[in-house]
């Protein structure tokens, strides 16, 4: 019999995970990842996936299922590996997305090594993707449901990650989910997804951040292209590009985030048609064959986890060169770069997002957008 390692986060996705594990005759061994003390993020014992509420919920549904259930304390990586790169990415003017870094890091290294100690043949999760089969390689593919598809957070998984893990959800979707956990009586057939950073009290980063580093945002200057100074903001943790909102710029035209400029601590502001970029620089580029492509390819692309995939070419360039864009990339390696040129420009493209390709449904892979270079501006 094979034997599968189910990751429970004690929500209803997970828990039917397990159950479909259940049916196709898998020995499965349920488990939750102890990822921070809710105290030491600033967040009250119920208000995140790491609760004691949500344990409670996992270990319920591990033992109605008759599987044996563990919690396996991974606080140390999950500091290094997300809290940590989250914060030094804002620090340097970036806009991280720690989920990544999380299914990157702990889901699909730190719990699949764990796994392999375990004798386990697969790990298993609750995410809403596909895996098939081809001649040349495992695909990873949209989930059938399109509104709860999470390919994009999956980008980096390689044919060896693919080869030992499954996504029973991949062809359902959220009402069948919850409808079969209602008819099995599970505790949590009902419970909401969570929505924010579990280590984010209340979507509140800019104040996560200066606790978690112990640095106070130093205010500074507001300009525009030009370098012309239009007033003071807050630090440039509390920014983003493509931001409207919350500047504080009286304009008859409104302004919106262009650039950070961390090394000047500056926020570059600009009007809504200066937002639009034609293309993006990506790396530390993951590719889901294992192999970069040797010609362009014609593909769509996302450049953010909402971002409808869009038209584009990709131009692998690989091994980094000097000069060009930034290369901060938050301990990523910068070998495989891929230039990525859209149809039509795109608004906000976000340095420390991850800009993902796709040819169809099918993931092709994915890289952190770089931060292009500042241009010359007299302060």
């Amino acid at each position: 019999m094979k034997k599968a390692l189910i990751a429970m986060s004690g929500g209803v996705d997970s828990s039917v995970a397990a159950h479909i594990m259940k049916e196709r005759g898998f020995e499965c061994i349920g488990c939750t990842m102890k990822l921070f003390e809710n105290e030491d993020a600033g967040i009250s014992r119920e208000k995140s996936c790491c609760s004691l509420s949500d344990v409670e919920d996992a270990r319920s549904v591990a033992y109605r299922l008759g599987m044996p259930y563990y919690v396996f304390n991974f606080k140390e990586s999950f500091r290094k590996n997300v809290i940590d790169r989250f914060v030094s990415s804002y620090l340097a003017g970036l806009t991280p997305n720690p989920c990544i870094d999380c299914n990157r890091y702990l889901k699909f290294a730190a719990l699949y090594e764990r796994a392999k100690e375990l004798g386990c043949d697969c790990i298993v999760t609750g995410h809403y993707a596909r895996i098939e089969e081809a001649q040349d390689g495992l695909k990873l593919k949209k989930a059938l449901d399109l509104m709860k598809d999470q390919s994009y957070v999956l980008h980096f998984l390689s044919q060896e990650q693919l080869a030992h893990t499954v996504f029973p959800l991949g062809g359902m979707s959220k009402d069948e989910v919850r409808a079969l956990a209602e008819n099995l009586g599970f505790i949590n057939a009902d419970k909401p997804d969570s929505q924010d950073i579990c280590f984010v009290p209340d979507g509140d980063y800019a104040a996560s951040i200066e606790r978690f580093s112990g640095r106070a945002s130093l205010p500074g200057n507001f300009v525009d292209s030009e370098g012309n100074v239009l007033g003071q903001h807050r630090g440039i943790i509390n920014y983003t590009v493509g931001q409207r909102k919350g500047l504080g710029i009286a304009a008859e035209s409104p302004y919106y985030v262009l650039r950070l400029d961390p090394e000047r601590n500056e926020v570059v502001l600009g009007h809504y048609e200066e937002q639009f970029s034609s293309e993006l620089l990506a790396g530390a580029f993951s590719w889901i064959s294992g192999s970069a492509p040797t010609e362009p390819v014609r593909c769509s692309a996302k450049i953010r986890y909402r971002h409808a995939a869009q038209p584009a070419w990709a131009f692998p360039e690989g091994a980094a060169s000097s000069g060009g864009y930034g290369g901060h990339l938050e301990g990523h390696i910068e070998e495989q770069r891929v230039r990525i040129v859209f149809d039509e420009p795109q608004r906000a493209v976000t340095p420390g997002q991850y800009a993902v390709l796709y040819d169809g449904d099918t993931v092709l892979g994915g890289g952190v957008i770089l931060r292009p270079p500042m241009p010359s501006t007299t302060s």
